[in-house]
């Protein structure tokens, strides 16, 4: 059986911390972002974990 192959996709917008859990940057931060408040733009520059739901899925792509 050949060997599975990483989701190049995933492997750029996601990534494993020590302690397993999966991380993500958040959305909305590209563009229009003289409409957004200064808080908001702040917020959404840190990163934050993935659902529990979804993070099964993910380390399965990216072969953790």
């Amino acid at each position: 059986m050949p060997k599975q192959k990483t989701h190049k996709g995933a492997a750029k917008r996601f990534k494993v911390t020590g302690g397993g859990k999966v991380t993500r940057h958040h959305a909305m931060h590209s563009h229009m972002l003289t409409s957004k408040t200064t808080k908001r733009k702040r917020t959404l520059r840190k990163a934050t974990l993935v659902s529990p739901a979804f993070a099964a899925t993910i380390k399965q792509m990216l072969h953790q």
